[in-house]
C-alpha cells in the first residue's frame, strides 16, 4: 500500500532543528517520489488546527485489510510538545488513526522511550521501513476542579519538574541563550534556581484500593516510559506497551541528600533511597491542596490546587 504524508512541521522545534530537518526530510521524500503535503505551523497551537482539519477531511483509521490505493499518514515533524498537542487534537477521532514521528526536539523523550532513532533522518527510514503502526500506550488525566482532560506521550508532573518547565520558559535569558543554540543553558540555570526554592507540600495518592499521604511531596511524576527531562531515567522499568502507569515521588530533603539522590538517579540507583518511591498500576488519583504548578509534556497546565485521575489509552504509532 503506497502512502501520501502528510507533514506537520514545527520549523522552531530545538531551536530551529525542526526546519532544518523537514528540509533534509522534504528531499528525501522527492528522491524517493513519495507523495507528500506540507503544513507548516506558524503560531502557539497552529498545529492543534492544521491536525483537527485533517482529521475532519482526510485521515483514515488504520486497518491492515484496507482496499485503497493510497493511505493517508500524518507524520509530525516537532518536540515533545508538539507531539503533545498533535495527540490531544486527535483525542475527539478515532483512535486509530496512526501518527508517525520524526522527532526534532530538545528532549525528544517519546522518541527515546519508545525506540525511535532520535537522529530525524534514521527516524525518516525508521518510518518507511514499517509496514503497520504500533500500539502504544498513552496517559489519560481528568482533573475535576478544572474540568480539564487529556493525554499525554511522556509524563505528567506536579511539583518540582513542573516549576521547573514554568522557570525555563519564563526565563528573561532564555531567547538571548536561544539565538546561540545554547537555550540548554536556561534549562540548568532554572534547575538550580528551583532546587533551592522549592518546597515541600501535602498530597493524597490513591492506588491499589489504598490511599497514601505524603506531607512534604517534592517531585511528584506519573510517567508512561522511562524518561523525562531529557533523557533522566526517573521509572527505568516502565514500559509504553503496557496499559501500566508508574509513579515516582521524591520527598523534600536538605541539599546534601538531593544531590546524593540526582547521583543515584544518574547511575539507575534510585531505588536504593528511602526517599525515592515507586508505585504501579492501571491508575491513580493524586490529591494537592496546596497550588502548585502542574505540567502535561512541558506543557504548563497551571499553578492550583488539584485532584486529577489518571489511566492508559491505546493510540497507533507508525514507527
Amino acid at each position: 500500500m503506497k502512502k501520501h504524508f502528510y507533514l506537520i512541521i514545527n520549523e522552531n522545534a530545538g531551536g530551529g532543528t525542526g526546519g532544518k530537518a523537514a528540509e533534509k526530510i522534504i528531499k528525501q521524500l522527492q528522491t524517493a517520489t513519495i507523495d507528500y503535503t506540507t503544513l507548516y505551523t506558524d503560531y502557539a497551537g497552529h498545529e492543534r488546527e492544521l491536525v483537527q482539519t485533517l482529521a475532519q477531511d482526510t485521515l483514515i483509521p488504520w486497518n491492515a485489510e484496507l482496499e485503497i490505493e493510497t493511505f493517508p499518514l500524518l507524520v509530525v515533524l516537532g518536540g515533545d510538545g508538539t507531539l503533545h498537542s498533535v495527540l490531544n487534537a486527535l483525542q475527539p477521532f478515532d483512535a486509530k488513526i496512526p501518527i508517525g514521528y520524526i522527532p526534532c526536539g530538545s528532549g525528544n523523550d517519546f522518541a527515546r522511550g519508545v525506540g525511535i532513532n532520535r537522529q530525524a533522518e534514521k527516524a525518516f527510514f525508521q518510518l518507511l521501513k514499517a509496514e503497520f503502526p504500533q500500539e502504544i500506550q498513552v496517559i489519560t488525566y481528568d482533573e475535576s476542579i478544572q474540568e480539564e482532560a487529556g493525554l499525554a506521550v511522556n509524563n505528567i508532573g506536579i511539583g518540582l519538574d513542573a516549576a521547573i518547565v514554568n522557570a525555563a520558559n519564563t526565563s528573561a535569558s532564555k531567547n538571548a541563550l536561544n539565538k546561540f543554540n545554547m537555550g540548554s543553558l536556561s534549562y540548568i540555570f532554572s534547575i538550580i534556581k528551583v532546587l533551592f526554592t522549592q518546597k515541600g507540600f501535602p498530597i493524597l495518592v490513591e492506588v491499589n484500593g489504598k490511599k497514601l499521604e505524603f506531607d512534604r511531596a517534592f517531585l511528584c511524576t506519573i510517567t508512561k516510559h522511562p524518561y523525562f527531562g531529557g533523557g533522566v531515567p526517573i521509572a527505568p522499568i516502565a514500559d509504553p506497551r503496557k496499559p501500566v502507569l508508574d509513579f515516582v515521588l521524591v520527598e523534600r530533603i536538605n541539599m546534601f541528600k538531593i544531590f546524593w539522590l540526582i547521583s543515584l538517579l544518574i547511575r539507575k540507583k534510585q531505588m536504593n533511597s528511602s526517599y525515592f518511591h515507586h508505585f504501579q498500576s492501571s491508575k491513580f488519583r493524586i490529591v494537592s491542596t496546596i497550588p502548585e504548578y502542574i505540567h502535561a509534556d512541558g506543557e504548563i497546565l497551571g499553578k492550583r490546587s488539584t485532584d486529577i485521575s489518571f489511566g492508559t489509552e491505546t493510540r497507533l504509532f507508525w514507527f
